[in-house]
């Protein structure tokens, strides 16, 4: 097996040149499988094609991409307003999976956009862009630009009589973006609030119509899919989940950053391997798996494969396979306070739970962390995390995901809550390193 098929998604990157322009891109290989598929295959057959890949959401949630697409109706484009959203508003904390994808190789995505929206027949594709990824911007304007001089967008493409083009939408910068339907409420021009299922996006979504939202990795997945074929795909994961994941590490280990592997690939590979172990001076406590919004799992841990089930069951989820690492020299409960903040104030407000009761968690993890704690206060926290963490209790998942790491954290680190509460300060504020 070549390197560009153990590693399809980042064969193309290289830092030093900057992503290919479509000469190279199709030299490369790029285009195939497009022109395969506007050429030769049904949608119906692309839908099949990806539902044997196992091909699973790349965003966090982890649903069958093929299973997905299967509810859009299947009028043709000519015939009924479709959209195919891509959802590029990466705001989870500690994740910077798909910046690497966007600003290293635009046209994958481009092409996994077209190979999408073909296969669920939408004319219209909307890539829905964190604000700050200016970088990332400029490169996917000019890669959609070229695409579109080269007849890759536009009508008729490839003579197939399937139309499709491309708008780029940069976010206003709100996180709750990332929750599909709140996505679609901003691109119409109002307040990004999670919508009512059902109906769901793919009957009822952008503007009435049937929508589908996919994360950028996902949609990168895709020409590889279709040019060797779903066995092949299923065949370089580990175990059930198929394809290969973008895995990341940050903190403080010794080589931070980003990596293509198949996915089932050990936590322990990933950290040792990988991003080299902990920094000198720094030992392995506990772990966000996934981002910010997945449950702590602690360092006796790391032999679990990285996939859908498997994470589960160790008590956590996958979510973007972002790992945050929380070393022995780090005040846990800071950490918790943190991550509380972001999800405070990133709460969109449109249910009382998560709008009044995470600043409320907030405040207490404020007091505990600053000396002025109570013992009630730990109870308070744990009413909070089984209120706000136990599904249809608020109106979408922000307030569940926010609870993981405290509900793991108040478990994990009994201790270090105790011991702040009862030395009325934080006992790791004085040994807390660069």
């Amino acid at each position: 097996m070549t390197a560009a098929s153990e590693r399809p998604l980042t064969a193309m990157i290289d830092p030093a040149i900057g992503p290919p322009d479509c000469a190279a891109y199709e030299r490369a290989g790029g285009w195939q499988a497009a022109r395969l598929a506007l050429g030769s295959l049904t949608p119906a057959e692309i839908i099949d094609r990806v539902t044997r890949s196992k091909l699973r959401g790349r965003g966090g949630a982890g649903f069958g991409t093929g299973q997905k697409w299967s509810f859009v109706p299947k009028e043709p484009a000519s015939e009924r307003r479709k959209y195919l959203i891509a959802n590029a508003d990466e705001m989870e904390p500690g994740t910077f999976k798909d910046r690497w994808l966007l600003e290293g190789n635009p046209l994958q995505l481009v092409e996994g956009m077209i190979l999408a929206a073909y296969a669920v027949q939408a004319g219209h594709g909307i890539v829905f862009l964190r604000g700050e990824y200016q970088e990332a911007c400029v490169r996917l304007h000019r890669a959609i630009g070229e695409a579109r001089e080269r007849g890759w967008l536009g009508e008729n493409i490839l003579g197939s009589g399937f139309s499709f083009d491309i708008h780029v939408h940069s976010s206003a910068g709100r996180y709750i973006c990332g929750e599909e339907t709140a996505l679609l409420t901003a691109l119409e021009g109002r307040r990004a609030t999670p919508r009512s299922k059902p109906p769901f996006p793919q009957t009822g979504g952008l503007w009435g119509a049937p929508s589908v939202v996919n994360n950028v990795e996902t949609l990168c997945n895709l020409p590889h899919i279709i040019a060797n074929g779903p066995e092949w795909f299923a065949g370089l994961g580990l175990g059930e989940d198929g394809g290969t994941k973008i895995y990341g590490v940050s903190g403080r280990v010794a080589k931070p950053g980003a990596w293509e592997l198949p996915i089932g690939t050990p936590l322990r590979q990933i950290i040792e391997d990988h991003a080299g172990g902990m920094r000198s001076g720094y030992q392995l406590r506990a772990l966000l798996p996934g981002g910010a919004s997945t449950a702590f799992i602690d360092a006796t841990a790391l032999d679990v494969a990285m996939d859908y089930g498997s994470v589960e069951k160790a008590g956590s989820r996958l979510g973007t396979g972002m790992a945050i690492i929380l070393d022995d020299r780090t005040c846990p409960i800071g950490m918790i306070r943190n991550l509380e903040h972001f999800f405070a104030q990133e709460s969109c407000g449109w249910c009382t739970p998560c709008r009044d009761g995470l600043p409320w968690v907030e405040r207490l993890l404020d007091a505990i962390e600053d000396g002025t704690g109570r013992d009630e206060d730990l109870e308070q926290l744990d009413r909070h995390a089984r209120m706000l963490g136990a599904p249809g209790r608020t109106f979408c998942a922000h307030a569940p995901g926010a609870m993981a790491p405290l509900a793991s954290g108040l478990k994990l680190f009994a201790a270090d809550f105790a011991a702040h509460i009862q030395q009325g300060r934080c006992p790791h504020h004085a040994g807390a390193g660069p």
